[in-house]
């Protein structure tokens, strides 16, 4: 008998993550956690069966539900606060004297390093990856194929080998019996 279905809960951003599992276990496998979240307070058994009806139709699988409406979500988010102007306030205290050994301040900005080396490379290596694929596939096929062949070849020996064995045997016989006419 199949164990009986439990609907767990957890928070996973601004919804909840709903499963429908036969323990906490399962559901901590399905939620992919690798910490126990029950025992941290973080995950609990639901019993209000609207809120089962979904998880319970998709067994094992993970059902997210918003926590409220987008409004909700950004009125109870911290207010952000103001940027602050680029010129900033003079302090009271007077600036320190530049030590003697430092580089004089650039005129402009450094031009941005190019990304074409990373990108060339990056191209390379997902192009090596799939002919690497495409190989595997052609060498996997050809192996498949190489023991079909293989399987045959032995049911051919087996069979081959049966006829020439019960010949041998036949042969044999007419043998034993010619012998033992001739000694009389």
């Amino acid at each position: 008998m199949a164990r009986k279905l439990k609907v767990f809960r957890t928070p996973a951003g601004f919804h909840d993550a709903y499963v429908a599992a036969p323990s906490r276990k399962a559901a901590l496998a399905a939620w992919g956690a690798t910490a126990d979240l029950f025992a941290r307070g973080a995950a609990e058994e639901v019993t209000d069966p609207a809120l089962m009806e979904a998880p319970l139709a998709t067994p094992g699988e993970v059902v997210k539900r918003s926590r409220g409406t987008a409004e909700e979500q950004l009125a109870a988010a911290p207010p952000v606060r103001a940027k602050s102007p680029k010129s900033k306030p003079a302090r009271d205290k007077p600036a320190s004297p530049a030590p003697r050994s430092s580089p004089a301040p650039r005129s402009s900005p450094a031009p941005r390093p190019s990304r074409a080396e990373l990108t060339a490379t990056e191209a390379a290596l997902e192009d090596a990856t799939s002919r690497h694929a495409a190989e595997r596939k052609d060498l996997a096929q050809r192996l498949a194929a190489l023991q079909r062949e293989q399987r045959a070849a032995e049911q051919r020996w087996r069979k081959e080998a049966a006829k020439l064995e019960e010949g041998r045997d036949a042969a044999r016989r007419r043998y034993d019996a010619a012998i033992a006419d001739w000694r009389g």
